[in-house]
């Protein structure tokens, strides 16, 4: 039987997912500047969806290959949580700022839980309506401090990253149920190879603007498919699979204060005082919102949870992405609830 809460080598692993995971939006920004938002995302998770490839192949224990029905609906969840969602987010972060990502994307696990809410009718304890509301008066402060100081490109790219939220929470709910009985890589590769596949189509957008990016644009890229797509998601893994979900799903409240860092020390940003307490109320909304979960959840061995962005979800059947979050995530976890 696990630790409930695990041994330092585990939590250190969620711990350093979280970290690759928040500094994709400060990365993306970056990249940003010589890449368009959407070959960003193409060459990303092409390059993640070769490495996922590589390394279910070289694995001894190769997973069985999902039945045709559930291929289906894995492409479909990847188009949706990978594609849309990081187009929405990578738009987002170019019209609006790598913090306010940071910030906006801790209210993504209680969209979730909302659309659970509305198309599975699951029960919504006061705990996690109080969660919900404190959550999105936090995101109020954060959109509205960002409409004041960035004027209507950075409110047009904070409401770009909430409405990521929302096709982030279709893809932890359709996910949930395409990956039932498959292997978490498996998974994880036939989501990211949809998305990559999407993304390739949507880049043919930005063909006329493209040109061979530069050593520091290139070196971005790479961080961004094998640390944040593809590491956060194995180093989360590995700590959940030692750890209750409710503990790895915590730990991940660091996301968007590791966020805020890099995007102040990468980027160079600056934190107005009202930003900064609606992030505190985003944090404590989403604690809250997550506590009646984590008193229910049993010591003994936990199933595997997949993120595929910086915030993962709740749900341990979920569905990885931006996670691996941020491109950018939320996550690759993907995107987790929350998935670069």
């Amino acid at each position: 039987m696990r630790e409930r809460g695990g041994g330092v080598g585990a939590v250190s692993a969620v711990v350093a997912a979280a970290l690759f995971w928040s500094s994709s939006y400060a990365v993306t920004k970056r990249a940003l500047d010589d890449i368009g938002p959407l070959t960003i995302g193409a060459l990303r998770f092409s390059l993640a969806a070769l490495l996922l490839g590589l390394v279910i192949r070289m694995n001894r224990k190769r997973p069985a290959r999902p039945d045709t029905r559930q291929r289906r609906q894995l492409y479909v969840s990847g188009f949706l949580g990978i594609t849309v969602y990081f187009i929405l987010e990578n738009v987002g972060v170019d019209m609006s700022t790598a913090s306010d990502a940071s910030l906006i994307v801790a209210t993504y696990p209680l969209m979730t839980m909302l659309l659970e809410l509305v198309a599975l009718r699951a029960r919504m304890p006061w705990t996690r309506v109080t969660g919900v509301l404190l959550a999105t008066v936090g995101a109020v402060l954060v959109v509205r401090s960002g409409a004041e100081t960035g004027g209507d490109s950075r409110w047009v790219g904070d409401i770009l990253l909430l409405l990521g939220g929302l096709a982030w929470a279709g893809y932890n709910v359709l996910g949930k149920r395409a990956s039932a009985g498959q292997n978490a890589m498996s998974v994880t590769y036939y989501q990211t190879l949809a998305g990559a596949a999407g993304f390739l189509l949507a880049s043919l957008l930005e063909a006329g603007d493209w040109r061979v990016p530069d050593a520091t644009a290139s070196a971005l890229v790479v961080y961004l498919a094998v640390a944040c797509s593809v590491g956060g998601f194995l180093l989360y893994n590995y700590g959940l699979r030692r750890m209750a979900s409710s503990v790895a799903v915590n730990i991940l409240n660091l996301v968007p204060v590791f966020g805020v860092a890099g995007a102040v020390i990468i980027n160079d940003e600056s934190i107005r005082l009202v930003q900064a307490a609606g992030g505190v109320v985003i944090i404590l909304g989403v604690a809250l919102g997550m506590l009646e979960r984590g008193h229910r959840t049993p010591p003994g061995p936990e199933p595997l949870a997949v993120p595929s962005s910086p915030v993962a979800s709740p749900e341990p059947a979920a569905a990885p992405a931006p996670p691996a979050h941020a491109t950018a995530a939320p996550g690759d976890r993907r995107p987790a609830d929350g998935a670069e």
